[in-house]
C-alpha cells in the first residue's frame, strides 16, 4: 500500500508540464546583459529544476520559454552564477564569457533526459574594461536550432534621415538647439535571421546620463505603446525591423548637460513558436512603468548650442565694438555742446 502511495505522489511531478524537444536555444549578447532562452519544459524539466551554471536557480518563465539572465558583464564580477571568462590578447583584445543551463533532479529516480545548454558571448576588451560611456547600439543574437543549424544576427539601433528609413545617419548624432522639437527617426533591426524572427520594442526612455537605470528619465515607449502624441510607432514586432519617431528635446534645469541618451529594451521573438505582436494599447498599458527585464540598446545625442559656434562669437564682438563707438559718439556730442 505504501509503495502505491509513493507512486501516486510521483505521477503529478512527472506530468506537470508538456515535455518539448530541447534542441533549441537563443542567446542574446547585449551590451548590458547576456540573455539565454530555452523552450519551456525541455524534455519535461520544470524551471525550478534548471540552474544557471549549476549554481543559480534564477530562471524566469516567459511565455513559451525559460529565460536566464547574466546581468553583470564587468570582469570584476565575471563569476556571476558560475560564469567563466577568458581574455584573448592581441591587437583587438577580447573577452569571452561562458556559462550553461543544466538540469538538476534531487529525487530518487530521474525520468527525464538530462540537459546542458552551453553558450558564450564575445566582447571587445576595451568596451568591457572601460565599463562606462561606450557604444551600446549593437547586440549579437545566436540561435541554435538543432538540425536546422546555427544562425547569427546583429541587432542594432540607428538614427535615420526620414520616415522612409532608407539611410542611417553616421554617429555621433548631433542636434542643434535651434532644432529642438524636430522629428527623430529610430530603427532597430536584426540582420542575418530568417523571417520567422521579429524585433519587438518593449520600452524606450531617455536619460541625462549614459546609465539606463538613472532615475531621471523621460519615457517614450511603455509596454510597446507610445507614451504621448509626440511619439509615433510605425512598425513593431511585424518583421526583422521595428521603427518609431519622437520629437527631440533636452532636459530642463540641466543646462550643462550637452548629451541625451536614448535607451530601448528590445527582444527577438520567434514568430513560429510565439505570438510576437503586442496587444492593443490602452490607458492600463501606460499606467505603470516596468523595470526592463530584457536587453537594452543605447545611443546618444549631442546637443549643440548656437552660442558655441564661431558665428555667435563674431556677432558678440561686433556688438561690443558698436557699443564702444556709440559711447564715444555720445561723449563727443556732450563735449561739443559744452563748447
Amino acid at each position: 500500500m505504501a509503495s502505491i502511495w509513493v507512486l501516486l505522489t510521483l505521477l503529478p511531478v512527472a506530468w506537470t508540464c508538456s515535455p518539448q524537444k530541447a534542441d533549441y536555444v537563443m542567446v542574446s549578447c547585449f551590451p548590458n546583459a547576456i540573455i539565454a532562452n530555452v523552450p519551456e519544459c525541455p524534455y519535461g524539466w520544470e524551471i525550478e529544476q534548471l540552474s544557471l551554471g549549476g549554481v543559480c536557480y534564477t530562471g524566469i518563465h516567459s511565455p513559451g520559454y525559460y529565460r536566464f539572465i547574466i546581468p553583470d558583464l564587468t570582469p570584476k564580477n565575471h563569476s556571476y552564477c558560475g560564469t567563466q571568462s577568458e581574455y584573448m590578447p592581441g591587437k583587438d583584445p577580447k573577452y569571452i564569457f561562458y556559462n550553461s543551463i543544466v538540469s538538476n533532479d534531487t529525487s530518487l529516480t530521474v525520468r527525464n533526459q538530462p540537459v546542458n545548454y552551453t553558450f558564450s558571448c564575445m566582447y571587445r576588451a576595451a568596451y568591457l574594461v572601460n565599463n562606462a560611456v561606450f557604444s551600446q547600439r549593437v547586440a549579437t543574437v545566436y540561435v541554435n536550432n538543432g538540425s536546422l543549424g546555427t544562425f547569427r544576427s546583429q541587432l542594432s539601433m540607428n538614427v535615420f534621415t526620414n520616415s522612409k528609413f532608407l539611410y542611417a545617419k553616421d554617429a555621433p548624432y548631433v542636434i542643434d538647439t535651434s532644432e529642438i522639437g524636430s522629428e527623430v527617426f529610430i530603427g532597430i533591426e536584426a540582420k542575418g535571421l530568417s523571417n520567422r524572427f521579429k524585433v519587438v520594442i518593449n520600452n524606450c526612455w531617455a536619460t541625462p546620463t549614459p546609465y539606463s537605470t538613472d532615475r531621471k528619465r523621460w519615457s517614450l515607449i511603455i509596454n510597446s505603446c507610445s507614451s504621448d502624441n509626440t511619439v509615433t510607432i510605425f512598425e513593431n514586432a511585424k518583421d526583422s525591423r521595428s521603427t518609431f519617431k519622437f520629437n527631440s528635446f533636452r532636459f530642463q534645469r540641466l543646462e550643462k548637460v550637452s548629451t541625451v541618451w536614448l535607451h530601448c529594451e528590445v527582444q527577438v521573438c520567434d514568430g513560429e513558436r510565439l505570438v510576437c505582436q503586442p496587444g492593443p494599447c490602452s490607458v492600463r498599458s501606460l499606467s505603470a512603468e516596468v523595470e526592463p527585464t530584457g536587453g537594452v540598446l543605447t545611443t546618444e545625442f549631442h546637443i549643440k548650442g548656437n552660442g558655441s559656434s564661431n558665428t555667435g562669437h563674431i556677432t558678440g564682438t561686433s556688438l561690443l565694438i558698436l557699443l564702444v563707438v556709440l559711447i564715444n559718439t555720445c561723449c563727443d556730442l556732450v563735449n561739443g555742446s559744452r563748447m
